[in-house]
């Protein structure tokens, strides 16, 4: 941070910041760190939503934003920056219009791009304090790194369906002493595929909120030094029984990081690392899975060719949107593979295709199963090339 003592507050600041100043132990001094301070927020989405509005409205003096995406209507329940005039949008472009309005004073720095190794470094060194508000295990690990590297505390955050976690990672306190960071809680990525995305899985809306806000508060303590951050700690919400917990989190001597024997001097590949094949390499895979387009199906439903529908979404994805076939959920369509004609072709779709082309492996892989078609796309496209009444989700 800049010389905080320096800062002055114009007559409108002060009357902006007044229920601060009015607390005996943040006060002024508080204040003038908070507008001295510059955080970065990774992400606008249901964390970084609730997250940048707080730290906006409460004075941080300059907040830079990171997101390549677009507004989307299944991002409105609870990335509540946006609006439904927003949807096709960029979202650091709309962020920084409704954080203008929650207050004028301070400056925001937008990074309308994709957080990557050959960036991360330049972006991140500019900031005192990172927020994590990503989706994804690539993200995070890189996140991590970059602020272990450039000695930045990182205030953690991750949401799925009815549960968040908190953390603050690589964070000094006043005697110099560094706490834990993500790669001693989480050495390994999990394999692709287990932890489904928000869109697979799902969010209850309001729990992004939750811990959004909690991640700002973090910010906060950090930057004006009041309280304890949470740091060698993770914290544990459950909004179904609202239960909290925190769990100790502590240095591991293998840490490639920041271990005994450190063996990551500078950012990787990140998708490699965690086991997400390339573009390249992901073609060559999806080549291996017969594909039909949505509008070669159509021609074949159109034509009544006989041919057999499978769907291997979740039952309550069914209740959102469906296109018809006999739901056969992907974590059990080995064990079903005799309801799956063998003697005409058989389509097998989900939300994107994705599902889809693995259950057509296994099925394959164990039972050599030779009709198998993946629906290019699934019903999202489905819905954008054929029948628009069919809801997105």
């Amino acid at each position: 941070m800049s010389n905080w003592q320096d800062i002055e507050f114009s007559g409108d600041e002060l009357g902006h910041y007044s229920r601060h100043l009015s607390i005996p132990e943040f006060g002024m001094e508080g204040q003038k760190k908070l507008k001295a301070a510059k955080v970065l927020a990774v992400g606008t989405g249901g964390l970084g939503a609730p997250m940048l509005q707080y730290l906006a409205a409460a004075g941080v003096g300059t907040i830079g934003i990171v997101d390549f995406d677009k507004v989307e209507a299944s991002n409105l329940h609870r990335q509540v920056l946006f609006g439904a005039s927003d949807v096709g949008r960029s979202k650091v472009e709309v962020a920084k219009e409704r954080l203008q309005e929650i207050n004028p004073h301070i400056d925001i720095q937008v990074h309308n791009v994709r957080l990557t190794s050959e960036n991360a470094l330049e972006i991140i060194e500019n900031y005192d304090v990172i927020a994590d508000g990503t989706d994804n295990f690539p993200t995070r690990y890189l996140i991590n790194d970059a602020c272990v590297m450039l000695d930045k505390p990182n205030v953690h955050g991750s949401i799925f369906q009815f549960e968040g976690q908190l953390s603050v990672f690589n964070y000094v306190d006043e005697e110099g002493n560094r706490g834990p960071n993500y790669r001693d809680l989480f050495p390994e990525p999990p394999p692709p595929g287990l932890v489904p995305s928000c869109a697979e899985a799902g969010v209850l809306g309001v729990l992004p909120g939750i811990i959004g806000c909690l991640q700002a508060s973090e910010v906060i303590k950090i930057i004006t030094g009041i309280g304890e951050p949470l740091a060698g700690q993770l914290f544990l919400f459950d909004a179904q029984n609202f239960s909290t917990r925190k769990v100790k989190v502590t240095k591991n001597k293998d840490n490639p990081l920041t271990g005994e024997n450190p063996e990551i001097t500078e950012l990787i590949d990140y998708e490699a690392f965690c086991g997400i094949p390339s573009s390249e390499e992901e073609e060559s895979k999806d080549s291996e899975v017969p594909e039909v387009t949505v509008q070669e199906y159509k021609s074949w439903l159109d034509s009544n060719e006989d041919v057999q529908l499978i769907d291997v979404r979740e039952p309550h994805e069914v209740e959102i949107a469906e296109i018809g076939g006999e739901l056969i959920p992907l974590k059990t369509v080995t064990e079903n593979a005799d309801k799956i004609s063998r003697d005409k072709k058989v389509v097998v779709h989900c939300r994107s295709g994705q599902r889809s082309a693995d259950a057509i492996k296994q099925l394959r892989d164990k039972y050599g199963f030779d009709n198998l078609y993946n629906l290019k796309g699934g019903i999202l496209a489905w819905s954008q090339e054929i029948d628009e009444s069919v809801p997105q989700y």
